[in-house]
């Protein structure tokens, strides 16, 4: 092979390889993003507070005792902020300050946070365990942060009220 000949090859396999090697860093990208957006999908968008228990031996909706104390849990207006992810979904979180005027310690505290429409049905909604997952009891005359992340909420749905709820309490 004479060295003309030999320049030759070299510079077209530097070419191709050079080819080959964008093709395969293309794929690999686009292969670890669909990773990524199966398993934000999949697993909630990495909320901690995704798949908890709920509350047993607690007090619940139809119970005369639940429906004297909620009144007695005060929860103020709640407050949320929204983002875009990447994927094209809403992630809002409903922020409030819950207080206890039960007389009581709170041990276990359900809230449920919810986006409604104009027509005020559900956009989506979600029920977290607020105590004992983020303190372990809230004392009468106390109050507390309350956080409620709802996310997959699809950015064409109408985003008109959010609504903060008590739906399980129990005592010490």
């Amino acid at each position: 092979m004479s060295l003309a000949e030999e320049k030759k090859w070299t510079d077209t396999s530097d070419g191709s390889r050079r080819n080959i090697l964008i093709a395969t860093s293309v794929v690999g990208l686009l292969i670890v993003g669909g990773l990524i957006f199966f398993l934000m999908r999949a697993t909630g968008g990495g909320d901690p507070s995704a798949g908890q228990q709920r509350l047993e031996a607690a007090l619940r909706p139809g119970n005369p005792e639940f429906d004297q104390l909620r009144e007695r849990i005060v929860i103020d207006t709640p407050e949320a902020t929204e983002g875009t992810r990447p994927i094209g979904d809403v992630v809002m979180e409903l922020t409030t300050v819950v207080r206890n005027f039960t007389g009581r310690t709170i041990s276990g505290l359900e809230l449920k946070g919810a986006v409604v429409d104009l027509d005020g049905h559900s956009v989506k909604e979600r029920i977290v365990t607020i105590i004992p997952a983020r303190q372990p009891e809230l004392d009468n005359n106390k109050t507390m942060q309350a956080r409620i992340v709802l996310d997959s909420i699809s950015k064409d749905a109408v985003r008109a009220n959010i609504k903060m709820e008590v739906v399980a309490v129990k005592f010490r």
